[in-house]
């Protein structure tokens, strides 16, 4: 359904979904931010103390991989909120990062390293 859903679509049905539980109050810019770091760090708590093998292993198990899958979908949630409460197109926005991480990452000197740009040669 990826390939289906508009980003558009999606931050309307979240903020039908908010309406019908009036939670507009509730939602504010500080808030919502402090939401995406909370469920972020829901989501690393299936990582914490593991392995790569292990965190790659965590996919295979139908039952791990659901509550991985719910905390993005939490994580997602709270973005794609965000973003529709202040208006934020982020197709707009994430297609203006990778034309700046571009011009930060050229291919020649990013290719298979994990420097940051400011560390790149």
């Amino acid at each position: 359904m990826d390939n289906k859903a508009k980003i558009s679509d999606l931050k309307d049905k979240i903020r039908l979904f908010c309406e019908e539980r009036d939670w507009d109050r509730y939602h504010n810019a500080k808030d919502l931010a402090i939401g995406i770091i909370t469920e972020a760090a829901e989501l690393l708590e299936h990582f914490r103390f593991k392995s790569n093998e292990e965190s790659e292993a965590l996919f295979s198990d139908p039952e791990r991989r659901s509550a991985i899958a719910q905390e993005l979908a939490d994580i997602l949630y709270f973005v794609l909120r965000l973003a529709q409460r202040y208006d934020i197109d982020l197709s707009e926005e994430l297609s203006a990062k990778l034309e700046l991480n571009a011009a930060r990452y050229p291919v020649e000197k990013a290719k298979g390293s994990n420097k940051k740009y400011s560390e790149l040669d």
